[in-house]
């Protein structure tokens, strides 16, 4: 495994660790528990795991984007459409999802935001009342069961002693504005965070106009000195935002803020509601032994208003017709047991748990038009119950089996089943109900050697499995009635070399060199009647190495940077179908095309001055390579570097700290692609970034 730009990357990093050793400003080291289920710290972990706190005051805080631009190997592109969900991909595992996040497991105080198929979103990530978000990449992420390309988490930070009231405005260009209040506070055995977020955008694109409003609530009781109670409640609201859709090459040249014209001639739009609860129960039995327990529950539905012309729906008797209305019922727990403490005179951990999880769809199909009237509801063309659970057993150990030298490892089997019943059940439109089990054991197992107190050197390697999402189970390639049981689940083989170094007080940087050969990839088959199928293809490969950099160049002066190089590609040749309207794959790939969605590369670099109060300051680049567009790789969005310039002060005084703050983001008012939809059966592949703009705002704390 030889990735390019190895060696001259490997060198930057090293004169850029010669140099931080002027540090001066040394940080709390963070915690993470997203790789090893217990507090530790991301240093002492064979995975590369990185851990963001809560950003510094002065940014929209709206979009998850906002918050990972540092950490290497992920990728999460603000779509400027809040119709859809943002496009998350980690070391090219989830690029190819057109709508909604696959291929990486989401989770909110460890409780999924992924659905037992695998899609889920982040729409209902609470950033304003947020104490930190971890990022698992890796083998490692397998320990999660499906679709576990990588692990994003998200936790609500505690309530705070003093107690404190946070309220924050901000507001800029192309109509956003955020506005937030939030309340966190002990009182007795009692803590509490309390939030609710309202933000708006009239849309840099016409026809993009969207309202969101979020609710987030973290409450923890101390039963006793051995056991606690959290109770962990979000809601989303999310009425009518409007869905500007793609556009082609031709159209983003000519009118970047345009829309294709189908997007107004059906007004397409999406509603999204949901309510969610959790309930964590953990109890410390004994000096060695620790319990934990996790149950939820939540409700989730979603209309969404397509542009599926008139003509196919009414010429095509299985059409499921161009409104989507899906009622979701989800719910699910995890008890896991831990023990601490040593084996062979070194200490060792242990946890062992279940999981299960359960969602029920109902999923309906409506034509967008009555008559002559486009973009309404008319007569029902799709009705169906769509069930999938998971069961999942694993267990995971850390033994310290030398001073320098740590081993961590676990497995986890899982078991998916799928359920369809077909309500909707007329001429031209035959019985689609089934079902198909999927079941996968995943291994892992992972090496620490602390070579030097300021250099951790680690491996590791393990196995993972995707099984095709209730969407592309929907539907046969070969037109046939029933679900697609002749899909495979993905699954891979991937292995990790990395470096963790502290070379002085308040410099970090990170290595890692990876590779993830899959098989049985999944990509589109067929595209016809505004129904999409999917194939496997036999193998694909994703390999690259990631680099980060933090030190500390003053006191209050700080620099950060990142660096990804990712080759992703198909590793044997297939044939698929590249326009609306095709009935059979019928356009060859050649081994070795680009799995589309990928960048070939992106990186950030930052200089940050600033203290508790007083003056505040940054400079940021954002980089991103060319990024195939399908999978014939014939056509791709350009590659960009934007800069943006921050500023504001803040005053700290009594019980009050005000932070006063203001943005330019695309500093030279470029136009560029910020995301692409993959594989878009009318070429409309692009999504327009928004040119130079600026935000303005205060975040005020009384303590």
């Amino acid at each position: 495994m030889r990735p390019p730009h190895l060696r001259p990357l490997a060198g930057g990093i090293l004169l850029a660790l010669a140099s931080g050793v002027v540090a001066q400003d040394a940080q709390l080291a963070p915690v993470v528990v997203t790789a090893t289920r217990t507090a530790q710290s991301p240093y002492d972990i064979p995975a590369a795991i990185d851990v963001v706190a809560t950003p510094p005051d002065g940014s929209l805080d709206v979009n998850l984007s906002e918050r990972v631009q540092a950490i290497p190997g992920i990728v999460a592109r603000d779509r400027q459409n809040y119709a859809q969900d943002a496009q998350v991909s980690i070391r090219g595992f989830g690029a190819r999802s057109t709508f909604g996040i696959r291929g990486v497991r989401l989770y909110t105080d460890g409780i999924p935001a992924s659905m037992p198929d695998g899609q889920g979103q982040v729409s209902h990530f609470n950033l304003d009342s947020a104490d930190r978000v971890e990022v698992l990449r890796g083998p490692f992420s397998a320990l999660y069961g499906n679709a576990s390309g990588g692990v994003v988490q998200i936790f609500t930070a505690g309530g705070t002693e003093p107690p404190e009231l946070r309220f924050g405005i901000a507001g800029g260009s192309n109509g956003n504005v955020r506005s937030s209040v939030n309340a966190r506070g002990v009182d007795g055995p009692v803590d509490y965070n309390v939030d609710f977020t309202h933000f708006r955008t009239s849309g840099y694109r016409d026809h993009s106009a969207a309202r969101r409003e979020s609710g987030n609530a973290k409450i923890g009781w101390k039963i006793d000195d051995d056991a606690r109670l959290t109770l962990v409640v979000n809601t989303l609201d999310v009425p009518d935002a409007q869905d500007p859709l793609g556009l082609t090459r031709a159209q983003y040249k000519s009118d970047p803020r345009q829309v294709a014209s189908v997007a107004t001639t059906f007004d397409t739009r999406k509603s999204v509601d949901q309510q969610q609860a959790g309930l964590i129960y953990d109890q410390h039995i004994d000096d060695a032994n620790s319990l934990r327990v996790m149950g939820y529950y939540g409700q989730r539905g979603v209309t969404q208003y397509l542009s599926i012309p008139v003509a196919t729906q009414v010429s095509q008797p299985g059409n499921s017709g161009g409104v989507v209305d899906l009622d979701n019922e989800y719910g699910g727990g995890d008890v896991r047991w831990t023990w601490r403490d040593t084996l062979a005179g070194r200490p060792f951990e242990l946890a062992a748990g279940v999981a299960y999880d359960n969602q029920e769809q109902h999923r309906q199909g409506y034509n967008n038009f009555v008559g002559g009237t486009l973009g309404v509801r008319g007569d029902k063309r799709r009705d169906e119950i769509d069930r999938v659970f998971d069961f999942d057993q694993y267990a995971q150990a850390t033994w310290r089996v030398a001073d320098d030298w740590s081993l961590m490892g676990g497995v986890r089997h899982s078991e998916v089943r799928f359920r369809s019943t077909d309500r909707y059940i007329a001429t031209g439109n035959p019985d689609d109900s089934g079902t198909v089990k999927y079941s996968a054991t995943t291994p892992v197992f992972g090496v620490l050697w602390r070579a030097a107190p300021w250099m951790h050197a680690y491996a590791n390697w393990g196995r993972g499995f995707e099984t095709p999402t209730f969407s592309e189970l929907g539907y046969r390639a070969d037109r046939g009635a029933g679900l697609a049981f002749d899909l495979k689940p993905s699954r891979s083989h991937n292995a990790e070399l990395g470096l963790k170094l502290r070379p002085a007080e308040g410099t970090e940087a990170g290595l890692a060199v990876f590779r993830a050969d899959s098989d049985d990839e999944l990509a589109v088959a067929t595209n016809l009647g505004g129904r999409t199928t999917y194939q496997n293809i036999s193998r694909s490969r994703r390999q690259g190495v990631e680099a980060s950099f933090s030190t500390g160049l003053a006191r209050n002066l700080r620099f950060i940077a990142s660096y990804t190089h990712l080759q992703a590609t198909f590793r044997t040749p297939f044939l698929t179908c590249v326009t609306a309207g095709c009935p059979a794959p019928d356009t060859p790939v050649q081994a070795g095309t680009r799995i589309p969605g990928v960048p070939r590369s992106m990186g950030y670099a930052a200089l940050k001055y600033g203290g508790e109060r007083g003056w505040q300051a940054g400079l940021d680049m954002n980089a991103m390579g060319a990024t195939s567009v399908n999978d014939l790789g014939t056509e791709s969005a350009p590659g960009y570097a934007l800069f943006g310039l921050s500023g504001g002060y803040v005053f700290d005084q009594g019980p009050w700290r005000v932070n006063t703050f203001a943005r330019v983001d695309n500093l030279a008012g470029r136009h560029v692609i910020g995301s692409v939809i993959v594989n878009d059966g009318n070429a409309r592949y692009y999504e327009p970034a928004p040119g130079r703009t600026f935000l303005v705002g205060v975040d005020m704390r009384w303590r």
